[in-house]
């Protein structure tokens, strides 16, 4: 199996599987983020995990959310931006939690997101970001890495 695919496996296109759903039961989000990131590290990407959020409830809705956020960026980080470090940081904000995941790879020109070749993926999440409340963020430049910053509410 491709290094790409074996990222992708069981996502079924950042849908929660009946699998994924049991592990979110049994694992939590950080549990399941961290399983998330195997394939990545299996494929020689450092992955720094750290959540600072301190024992805050995070709603399913929530949780599922940015997990399926970290989905979508950490597998551009892999397939496309090349990167071989990643920080994925949860950390809990005035009446809410922010994910934030940064990456070494080679970047892009942010203002090219949602144009006809880049970015359906990350317009999806965008606009699930959103309706639920929250904002995020895209920070990269060609060379740079790239910055993603989720910020949801928790009322």
């Amino acid at each position: 199996m491709g290094q790409a695919a074996a990222l992708d496996e069981g996502t079924a296109g950042g849908v929660i599987t009946n699998d994924q759903a049991s592990d979110f039961h049994t694992l939590g989000l950080a549990g399941c983020m961290d399983k998330l990131t195997i394939p990545l590290r299996q494929n020689g990407v450092f992955v720094r995990w750290e959540t600072p959020h301190h024992g805050v409830e995070i709603p399913a809705a929530c949780a599922v959310l940015l997990y399926q956020a970290a989905q979508e960026t950490l597998t551009n980080a892999f397939k496309y931006a090349q990167a071989t470090e990643l920080t994925l940081r949860l950390a809990a904000v005035n009446h809410g939690v922010r994910l934030t995941i940064t990456d070494n790879g080679v970047g892009f020109q942010s203002q090219l997101l949602g144009g006809r070749k880049h970015g359906y993926g990350v317009c999806l999440m965008t606009m699930a970001v959103h309706e639920a409340g929250g904002t995020i963020a895209i920070d990269s430049a060609p060379g740079k890495g790239t910055l993603v910053s989720i910020t949801l509410p928790l009322d």
